[in-house]
This record gives structure tokens, C-alpha cells and sequence, in this order.
């Protein structure tokens, strides 16, 4: 017979209530199962495609809902009721309750090219966003297809307590896919903590938004995400971007599409150094995570006196690193601000690296050096540098959403902050910042840059500095951090004397304590019958 006791634990553990996961990690346990079916380097696409179908579907049964409420059932299937809504219309081909219906059959494969065709031609937003005969080309199992559809279909897509479920899930799963596909892999992707940082550091409330290599869109995203969390209005940003890869491109265009954000990523995929899709675009805002030590990137006649490097020398073929800083100068507004990434040796490469550093410190441009943790990238563990950019750089005023900002004469001056001892540890082996040091980064950042800022900005050791140009100039135009930032010496501060005088004691006490432990062990043996000599002379 039980006991009260354990009575009253099993009701208790029989009312234990078990937290659902989140939809993000449901999908993400049920997706995996494809592991085997396809390569890892496809994985995300499948996934993802479907989602984003799921989520567009969703949108347009809410606002074909909507119009029968409103007495406007005759124009159900009028698609510019739903594109003036920003809802893309959904035709009968591309349905989610008939692609419901049609999981059971042998060539569901070939009934998901077929709906996602047929959305792409309906909605010119989606044009060249969606795969193409795509699911019928990698043979996968119908069971295991048709078992992620049926966990998609699970998913209430307009509920979520954030309003933004599938943005969620998409950040999320590339997120995943990064860490899954390990060194080398994960490009497409950069962590949304270092995004963070960017906008929150180059504060872009409105105008134009670029990124000359955007991968899935993830500074777009963020930009956006920015400007809400500071009640900014989202409709005076206007979004330029370009990638390479077919398949990321089509990627960014369906998380852009998934938001609603309206963006201009050029006609195709393309490469940015020789087929520019922005010729004549001025930025007032970049963003960017240009592939880190990128080789062979142009040949050695190619791109000579391309006037992206007007005023500078030609970056060398060896490494594209330049030709990215320089792209990006070249993209920029009169007024315009850009952050972006790039591999620590940027930052003193010599010759002819070194004579565009020399000419980018002279002409005051270089605002800001901040040089990343280790182990905050899931395709590398190499420490990055954020560079940050500026066109103007004089004591002047602007408006920044609804707020008059006073920005003091910094052309003399660049800040170096050095940022490999803060983050917090995540997914066992990465570094992430969290909010509270975002928030300090950024406004050690803005004291510096700013008049009127409510805390002063001054020189830390082991974390910032404010070097002048000269001092710069003094050390060969290097951009290394370490040069220009003080690190205290921990020797300076240690009382030799005192600290002589505590070892004397401890080590005087443990001889104390010897001696006795010998004395007791003689004792011992002594009592077994088996003396110890222990004379000084034995």
C-alpha cells in the first residue's frame, strides 16, 4: 500500500505540465529526418520552400476570409484584392489544401514544382525567387516528403504571439544550417548578434539600404527589425542588395518576400565585381559580409581602371578584401555610413593594401575599427573586424527619426574597440553579445561620435581608443587594434614587498605542519615496532 508521501508525488508528477517546443525546433527535429535523403547543401531548400508556401498560403485564406466579411465574395478570386493587401494571390494550382490532398499520390514531387511555378507566375515580386522543377530532381522518398508536409501543415502560421512565426523559423533554420554544414559551408549566413551590432551602430531610420553580397538578406531584416524596435517607419527605407549564388539569391528574395520588405537584388544572380547590378547607386547605408579572403577574384588585365577604385590604386589579385572596401566606398552617398566585415588581415596587409589604407586614413573616411570573439561565425573561428565607414566625418546636425543629432569633427580621428574578451557562450562552442552588450558597445560608439551625448566618451584600457591620424600615420597606416589600444600591466600594481612577505608566511606554516606529520608518523611506526631514524646525520 502506498504512502501518503508517494501519493502526493505521483499526483503531482501526473499534473506536471510539459512545455511544448517551440515551432522553430518542432520543424527543425521533423526536417532533419531528410538527413540521407538529400545532401546537406540542399536541405535547407527543401524546407524552406515549403514554409514559405505554407506562409503565403495562410496570408491569402485570411484575406479571402476578410473579403467574404465584407460583403465582397464576387471577387475571391480577383488577385489585385490581395496584392493591394501586400497578400500574394494564391491560384488553385498552388493551394495548400490541394497539395494537401495530393500527398498521398506517387508524384508529389512533381505537384510542389508545379504549385511553386504557378505562384512565382502569378505574383511578379516572386519572380526568379522560387525553385524550378526542383523537387522531382532530387528523388526523395514520397513518405518522407510527405511527412514534413504534413508537420508543416501543422503550423498556424498567422497566430504567433511575435506576429512574425515563419521569420522566426527562418532565422532559425539558418541558423542551423550554418552550424550543420560546418567550415567552409554556411556562407549565406551571418550571425544575427553581429547584425545586431551594425544596426544598431550605424542607425539606418531611412534612405537606401545596400549590400553588395547579401546572401539570404539577413541585414535587411535587421535593418527593418531596427527600425521598429526604435518606432522608426519602415516605409522610408528603400533595400539594394546582390549575391552570387543562384540558390541564395532565390533564399533572400523569399525571407524578403516573407516580410514584405520590397527590395531591388538586381535581375539575377550575379557577381558583383563584374556584372554590377547597382552601377549607379549612392547608398546611405551599407551593410555587408564579403566573403573573407576571397582569391583569384579578378584577373590581372580585368577591372584595371574600373572607377569603383577611382582615386585609389588597383586592388591586388591576390585577395579581394580591397576591392570590397573599395566597392563599398565607392557606393556611398555624400552623407552615407557603412559597417561591414572582414578578415583581421585587412587591417595591415602591405604594399599595395597598404597604400589604399594610407589613402582611405587621408581622406578621413575610416570611422570606426572594432575587432570581433573569436568563434562568433559558424563557417570559421577566425577573429573578424567590423570597419566602419563614414562620407562625412565633419561637426554637423541631422535628423534622425524625429531627434536632432550633433555629431562632432572627427576627420582627424578613427576608434578602435576591441571586443575579444566581451560575449556570452551559446550552442556549446559560439560566442554570441547579448542585448545589455549591444547596448553598451554602441553607445561607447555614439559618445565618441556624438556632441551631445548623454555619457562623455573616454579612452578605456583593453577596450577603446581614439587615435589621430598621425598617430596612424606614425605606425605605417597598420589599423591593428593592439597598437593604439593601452592593456594595463598587471606587474605595475603588485605590492612586491607585501607580496613577499604573505608567501614567507604561508610557506613557514606548511613547514610547521611537515614537521609535525613527521612526528606523528615516527609515532606510528614506533608503535608497530619499526622505528624511524629520522636524526639529521642517519
Amino acid at each position: 500500500m502506498r504512502s501518503l508521501q508517494d501519493k502526493d508525488y505521483m499526483a503531482k508528477k501526473a499534473t506536471k505540465i510539459i512545455e511544448p517546443k517551440p515551432i522553430e525546433v518542432t520543424l527543425w527535429e521533423s526536417a532533419n529526418k531528410l538527413r540521407g535523403a538529400v545532401e546537406p547543401s540542399e536541405y535547407k531548400h527543401v524546407v524552406l520552400s515549403l514554409i514559405f508556401l505554407k506562409y503565403a498560403n495562410d496570408k491569402f485564406d485570411e484575406r479571402r476570409q476578410e473579403l467574404i466579411e465584407e460583403g465582397k465574395a464576387a471577387f475571391l478570386d480577383n488577385a489585385v484584392f490581395y496584392t493591394a493587401k501586400n497578400v500574394f494571390y494564391i491560384p488553385e494550382t498552388s493551394r495548400w489544401s490541394r497539395l494537401m490532398q495530393e500527398a498521398k499520390q506517387a508524384d508529389l514531387a512533381f505537384h510542389i514544382d508545379a504549385a511553386l511555378a504557378a505562384l512565382e507566375l502569378e505574383n511578379e515580386s516572386l519572380r526568379g525567387a522560387l525553385p524550378s522543377n526542383y523537387y522531382a530532381s532530387l528523388g526523395l522518398d514520397r513518405t518522407k516528403l510527405a511527412t514534413l508536409l504534413d508537420r508543416i501543415n501543422e503550423v498556424d502560421t498567422l497566430t504567433a504571439a511575435d506576429g512574425d512565426l515563419m521569420g522566426r523559423v527562418y532565422e532559425y533554420f539558418l541558423g542551423k544550417f550554418a552550424i550543420a554544414e560546418g567550415k567552409g559551408k554556411g556562407e549565406f549566413y551571418t550571425p544575427k548578434t553581429i547584425v545586431r551590432l551594425m544596426t544598431e551602430l550605424i542607425e539606418p531610420y531611412s534612405g537606401r539600404i545596400y549590400d553588395p553580397c547579401c546572401g539570404s538578406g539577413g541585414m535587411f531584416v535587421q535593418s527593418m527589425k531596427f527600425i521598429e524596435a526604435h518606432q522608426g517607419n519602415k516605409l522610408n527605407i528603400s533595400v539594394y542588395g546582390q549575391e552570387y549564388t543562384n540558390t541564395t539569391y532565390k533564399l533572400a528574395k523569399m525571407n524578403l518576400a516573407i516580410r514584405g520588405i520590397t527590395c531591388n537584388l538586381g535581375e539575377q544572380a550575379a557577381d558583383t565585381f563584374h556584372r554590377d547590378q547597382h552601377p549607379d547607386l549612392k547608398a546611405d547605408f551599407i551593410l555587408a559580409n564579403p566573403p573573407f579572403n576571397q582569391k583569384a577574384w579578378r584577373g590581372a588585365n580585368e577591372l584595371v581602371d574600373d572607377p569603383r577604385w577611382m582615386g585609389f590604386p588597383s586592388p591586388p589579385t591576390s585577395n579581394a578584401n580591397y576591392g570590397w572596401i573599395l566597392n563599398i566606398l565607392s557606393k556611398l552617398s555624400h552623407s552615407g555610413t557603412a559597417a561591414f566585415l572582414l578578415a583581421n588581415g585587412a587591417l595591415s596587409g602591405d604594399g599595395t593594401e597598404q597604400e589604399i589604407r594610407k589613402e582611405l586614413i587621408q581622406q578621413g573616411v575610416v570611422e570606426a575599427i572594432i575587432l570581433l570573439p573569436r568563434n562568433m561565425f559558424y563557417s570559421t573561428d577566425i577573429s573578424v573586424t567590423l570597419w566602419i565607414l563614414a562620407r562625412d566625418r565633419s561637426a554637423r546636425t541631422a535628423q534622425q527619426n524625429g531627434r536632432t543629432i550633433r555629431y562632432r569633427e572627427r576627420r582627424e580621428e578613427t576608434l578602435f574597440i576591441d571586443l575579444r574578451q566581451v560575449g556570452e557562450p551559446f550552442e556549446k562552442k559560439y560566442i554570441q553579445f547579448s542585448d545589455e552588450q549591444i547596448a553598451s558597445i554602441a553607445a561607447t560608439y555614439h559618445a565618441w561620435q556624438r556632441a551631445d551625448y548623454d555619457q562623455p566618451y573616454a579612452d578605456i584600457p583593453e577596450y577603446c581608443y581614439s587615435a589621430t591620424r598621425a598617430e596612424i600615420a606614425a605606425k605605417d597606416y597598420s589599423l591593428v587594434p593592439s597598437k593604439y589600444i593601452s592593456f594595463a600591466s598587471r606587474d605595475e600594481a603588485v605590492d612586491f614587498a607585501t607580496e613577499m612577505q604573505t608567501i614567507q608566511s604561508e610557506l613557514s606554516t606548511l613547514m610547521e605542519q611537515e614537521a609535525k606529520n613527521i612526528v606523528a608518523l615516527g609515532a606510528l611506526f614506533a608503535e608497530l615496532g619499526f622505528p624511524l631514524n629520522t636524526s639529521a646525520d642517519a
